[in-house]
């Protein structure tokens, strides 16, 4: 199973840098979004996936680590996505923006042969 979670960040990832290697603002919004997603998979692999332990202690007294989840990499995954969402959103705003500036959607604001 590990082998094919790191082989689905990889192909997440290169093809996140692919397309922001392409000319235009939306492969580069999409690009950067399959990199963010990339990388919260990545993050949550690392808390491990527990079947049937609870990520809270609600017990009072000290816990035996081994009965719970690691609820770090959950927090983490969870304020990336909503970060995730926020910059998405202002990167398409600057997107239409600047589309409405130049009249393109290409990086360099030019059309290419013109």
């Amino acid at each position: 199973m590990e082998a094919v979670i790191s082989l689905a960040i990889g192909v997440l990832f290169g093809s996140g840098i692919w397309l922001i290697l392409r000319p235009r603002t939306f492969q580069i919004i999409i690009g950067l979004m399959l990199m963010s997603y990339a990388v919260n998979l990545f993050i949550f692999m690392m808390g491990r996936l527990w079947i049937d332990k609870a990520p809270l202690t609600l017990n009072p007294g000290t816990p035996s680590l081994g009965e719970y989840a690691d609820p770090l990499a959950q927090a983490l995954v969870l304020t990336a996505i909503v970060i995730g969402f926020a910059t998405t959103a202002l990167y398409l705003v600057v997107m239409i923006g600047a589309r409405g500036l130049t009249g393109t959607d290409h990086v360099d604001g030019k059309e290419p042969g013109a």
